[in-house]
């Protein structure tokens, strides 16, 4: 009895762990970049994803084979996935107004950089879907800044930090296999 009563408190530690973790990554994302510390825009590698599919870097069940980028539209989380299914790198990132459906895609086009479809000067811009017309891609802002996001407005640009974006840009070449799931 005594070890199950361990097992269940260290799975309630391990999970709080993991939701003051997200939470912090989340806030972290939102201060302005005039309060930043410098440096802070690099991302530590991945951690080795935990088990379990509460843990936010736990790579999705159901998200292919192969080296492969995934992108969850519920978590707004990106996996940079290597053969063998190790997980390489996995980050948090803003979404845009305009969701490509759950799917398979390629890498259809790079840009070094150019002004996302907010107007903000981004760089590492990974293209992989168009949606009526709105083009779909990850891409970091080079001032650091999270969109501000119109439901009116049809943006595709999924941004992310600097450092994210330029292990993106590394990762993402031309044809590489963009794994969208819900």
């Amino acid at each position: 009895m005594a070890s199950s009563s361990s097992a269940v408190v260290a799975g309630l530690t391990a999970a709080a762990l993991a939701t003051i973790g997200f939470l912090g990554h989340r806030a972290a994302a939102n201060v302005p970049p005039d309060l930043r510390r410098p440096g802070a825009d690099a991302a530590p590698a991945v951690r080795e994803a935990a088990p379990g599919k509460d843990h936010p870097a736990a790579l999705p069940t159901g998200s292919g084979r192969g080296t492969r980028v995934v992108y969850s539209l519920a978590d707004d989380r990106v996996w940079l996935v290597e053969d063998g299914g190790k997980v390489r790198r996995t980050f948090g990132v803003s979404p845009s107004t305009v969701d490509p459906a759950p799917g398979t895609y390629r890498v259809t086009s790079r840009s070094g950089s150019v002004t996302g479809s907010d107007g903000v000067p981004v760089e590492h811009v990974v293209r992989f879907a168009n949606v009526d017309g709105t083009v779909i891609g990850f891409s970091a802002a080079v001032d650091g800044s999270a969109p501000e996001l119109d439901p009116a407005e049809r943006t595709g640009g999924i941004r992310e930090t600097r450092a994210d974006g330029a292990a993106m840009w590394k990762f993402a070449t031309i044809g590489r296999k963009v794994v969208v799931v819900p």
